[in-house]
């Protein structure tokens, strides 16, 4: 099946899912302190953050999302 979008209209969509994901990501992060995914995911590995696994594996999954994403968006370009 094929559907017809305008391009901005496409542009708007990906850019308001991105900026929700963002969002989680960030708030993820705040709840544990980090301002950084790297540190967190490192952090949460080494098992210096016990209770961290649920947080990790969402904070990975939207960090793949968010690369798709910003990948799609570029491709609009």
């Amino acid at each position: 099946m094929n559907v017809s979008l305008e391009k901005e209209v496409a542009e708007e969509l990906i850019t308001y899912k991105l900026r929700r994901i963002q969002g989680l990501i960030s708030d993820i992060l705040s709840r544990w302190n980090e301002t950084s995914a790297d540190s967190f995911l490192r952090k949460a590995r080494d098992g210096t953050y016990s209770e961290a696994e649920n947080d990790a594996i969402e904070l990975r999954q939207l960090l793949l999302e968010e690369e798709k994403l910003q990948k799609l968006l570029e491709s609009l370009s």
